[in-house]
């Protein structure tokens, strides 16, 4: 029964990558809707990284934006300036990501709540702030003339391979031990668990995907700025991530595809999106405050939910 299921995912994995694909050769995706389909893309990657962070390990992290302003960064300077290959600057860029991950993570993950959010927010400032100021990768202006490098068979495997990753991370000891950081710390800790140790590995692969995220984006924009990069974008994933359900790989993916589509249908209302966005919120919290999934799953992610039951009561 479970590999019937695994086969029956990967079968609707290569459906949708070539139904998209066979649209775009024919002509029938426009540019405006192609622009939508890769944000939609990125955007998943975003929001299931961090409901790693968030939903998983239960870290209120308001710095992913950072994440992915060093990806981009970071894979831009190496395509742009230093004409490496796209492959290599995705990985340099995520590994950065990563890297700087694990070094806000070790003095901040000692932090809890609201201390956590406002120093993982501090780090998102500080980064767009040195991004502002260094010369060498533009700094106000940002970097102009990137080359146009992702497309959507690179966006679709960087996305698959992102989803991939963080379920079988999560069905390992590893995710376990996170869920039950999640459910109790001190509990946790109590029963032997390193609980730095796993809430520095949770916010470092989180930041590795972002990063991912952030290479992707840059090449395919031509153009990165420090203002792409704001508090924002970090409240935009966030929201995803709440909308969809903490602790559900398939609820942010859902909702990482319906606040895309929003965010398209109120392109002529930015003024008024941050107001729809709270509003939103508040509609969640009050009908709905689990998300739209809370922490079910709806194929691959079954036995997450499973675990993370088992782990909480562990």
């Amino acid at each position: 029964m479970f590999k019937r299921r695994n086969l029956l995912t990967a079968a609707g994995i290569i459906f949708i990558y070539f139904v998209v694909y066979a649209l775009q050769s024919m002509g029938m995706i426009s540019k405006f809707q192609e622009i939508n389909l890769m944000m939609l893309g990125i955007n998943i990657i975003l929001a299931v990284s961090l409901n790693l962070i968030v939903g998983f390990t239960g870290q209120l992290a308001l710095g992913h934006a950072g994440f992915m302003a060093v990806g981009a960064y970071v894979a831009a300077v190496l395509t742009m300036k230093l004409h490496q290959p796209f492959a290599l600057a995705i990985v340099c860029g995520a590994l950065a990501a990563a890297v700087a991950g694990i070094i806000i993570g070790l003095p901040t993950l000692r932090l809890k709540g609201d201390y956590l959010a406002i120093a993982t927010l501090g780090f998102g400032e500080i980064i767009k702030g040195m991004a502002n100021n260094i010369e060498y990768i533009g700094g106000a202006a940002g970097l102009i003339g990137i080359p146009r490098l992702t497309n959507w068979t690179i966006l679709y495997v960087m996305m698959v391979i992102t989803i991939v990753v963080i379920v079988n991370f999560l069905n390992s000891t590893h995710g376990r031990a996170c869920v039950a950081i999640r459910e109790n710390e001190i509990a946790a800790e109590t029963m032997g668990i390193n609980t730095t140790y796993y809430k520095v590995m949770a916010f470092a692969l989180g930041a590795f995907f972002a990063g991912v995220a952030g290479a992707l984006y840059a090449h395919y924009f031509y153009l990165i700025q420090p203002t792409s990069f704001t508090f924002f974008r970090s409240f935009d994933v966030l929201v995803m991530v709440v909308f969809g359900g903490l602790g559900s790989i398939t609820g942010s993916i859902i909702a990482a595809a319906a606040i895309t589509l929003v965010n398209a249908a109120l392109q002529d209302l930015a003024v008024l999106r941050m107001v729809i966005y709270a509003v939103l919120l508040i509609v969640i919290m009050v009908f709905r405050p689990q998300g739209l999934m809370g922490n079910k799953e709806l194929s691959l992610g079954n036995r997450i939910a499973k675990r993370g039951a088992a782990g909480g009561s562990a």
